[in-house]
């Protein structure tokens, strides 16, 4: 079914396109920077709150390369979005959309779809902030991989007209097409024009195709005497009994009596899973619980890894992760949900094509907030060194943007609106290029000073 001829489609075009006058697109080249900024203190202002022991091993995965320093710091580019030209047209986005926050996951059919797999700083927020993000990561990997300039700049303007195609067609769906649209495997493979990307998709879906709750246990559980336990492999994974972890070094975060505060944790999240799937978990029994590290960005805050079993001995493993108020909330507007978890599952929930069997959230009795999902249930991405030419890259790039039109035109219920202001042209592509360079100087410079901040010995880095 065809909205484009409908009166209020004609409309919502015409709406969008009249935001061209307040703000033009080629002004969406230029990237602004928010006022009395100080790269290093926002860096550290960040870790407050985070187990103080893992803030040098955050420090230490950020240092990698200036492509990980921009995972770790989407505060800083939404200050400075929110210095810069807006639209107008807002809606929930994922605030932290940049190339490796994609990937492919199991449906609850059991289907291989792809999608963005990461929510923890979603928000109301206007839709250029997630393309302008994503834009500057592939620019970013690209001179990561050694790609020269005119890749880089090519592989930003493939993905700007991908997205500006793409969302252009679902903007003429009905409400309910999109909402049962996703982007599947096999979609991508068909539209797939490069062997190079096509053995890429190839053996991605193949290592997620692999990442089942069986396949998983004996990569991270041993049979002892008292019964299946969590393989201890700090500082990454390590059990909260441990008087030698870094969480038993500086923080007492669940105490003395950790299992029954994590099943209180469990009672909690339960409560907010649908009817049948709170009947499925409470077949489910809690064996081991371990903190584990997990990402860039993500370093330092409570995460667990939660192995339960069934009556049979099958297991289930859980991953509950601490949810931090949105990068995007000091610029935007307040959390509307009252539980900063209830917010990444909202809109994960919303954007997502099809989410997680077991997304739901929970709050501990300190008020931290966190959600819960399924840990690496046939999840995976490509890493960046697997791409070997600028073509791959590129690709998969406008896979990112195809799937991340198809979650703003899902989640805003706008999408005429944004095909109105973005328009037939390539002059947002354009525009988009242009920034996406520009703002990935300014993430080199920014890293730089990153760099010499931990050289310095203000930021700590830790050697494991």
């Amino acid at each position: 079914m065809s909205n484009a001829s409908h009166p209020k489609y004609d409309q919502h075009y015409a709406d969008g396109k009249a935001r061209r006058g307040g703000c033009p697109r080629a002004s969406q080249s230029e990237p602004s920077l928010a006022p009395e900024r100080d790269v290093v203190a926002l860096v550290e202002s960040t870790s407050q709150g985070r187990v103080p022991a893992l803030v040098p091993l955050r420090y230490a995965r950020m240092r990698a390369s200036p492509f990980a320093f921009f995972r770790g710091t989407a505060m800083i580019q939404a200050a400075d979005l929110a210095a810069g030209p807006d639209s107008g047209l807002r809606l929930q986005i994922c605030g932290d959309a940049h190339l490796m926050n994609y990937g492919f996951f199991a449906s609850p059919e059991r289907q291989l779809v792809f999608d963005i797999n990461d929510f923890d700083e979603t928000h109301p927020g206007p839709w250029e902030w997630d393309l302008k993000r994503l834009a500057v990561s592939l620019v970013l990997a690209a001179r990561g991989r050694g790609f020269d300039e005119s890749a880089a700049r090519e592989a930003a303007l493939r993905l700007a007209g991908t997205y500006r195609r793409r969302l252009a067609g679902f903007s003429q769906m009905s409400q309910l097409e999109l909402w049962y649209c996703r982007v599947g495997f096999e979609q991508l493979l068909s539209e797939a024009t490069d062997e190079g990307m096509r053995q890429q998709l190839n053996k991605v879906a193949n290592k997620a195709r692999n990442q089942t709750q069986e396949r998983l246990l004996p990569k991270m559980a041993d049979l002892g005497d008292g019964g299946l336990r969590l393989r201890d492999n700090p500082p990454v994974i390590f059990h909260l009994d441990d008087h030698d972890s870094p969480l038993a070094a500086c923080d007492d975060w669940l105490g003395g009596d950790s299992k029954a505060k994590i099943q209180r944790l469990l009672n909690c999240y339960i409560d907010t899973l649908k009817e049948d799937r709170r009947e499925l978990l409470q077949r489910f029994r809690l064996v081991d619980a371990a903190f584990k590290v997990v990402g860039v960005g993500s370093v330092g805050t409570r995460c667990l890894a939660l192995l339960l079993q069934d009556d049979y001995d099958q297991p289930l493993f859980l991953q509950l992760k601490e949810a931090r108020p949105s990068v995007l909330e000091p610029f935007t507007q307040p959390c509307a949900h009252g539980n900063q978890g209830k917010r990444v599952v909202f809109g994960q929930r919303l954007m997502q094509a099809t989410s997680d069997l077991f997304l739901g959230w929970t709050q501990g009795a300190d008020d931290r907030h966190f959600y819960m999902r399924q840990l690496r249930d046939m999840k995976a991405a490509p890493a960046l060194e697997t791409f070997s030419n600028a073509e791959e890259l590129a690709s998969y790039g406008q896979a990112c943007a195809w799937t991340l039109a198809r979650a703003h035109a899902k989640s805003g219920g706008c999408a005429a609106e944004i095909a109105g202001y973005l328009g037939q042209s390539d002059k947002f592509d354009q525009a988009l290029a242009d920034y996406a360079q520009a703002y990935a100087d300014q993430v080199e410079k920014d890293y730089a000073l990153f760099d010499a901040a931990a050289r310095s010995g203000r930021l700590p880095i830790s050697q494991a």
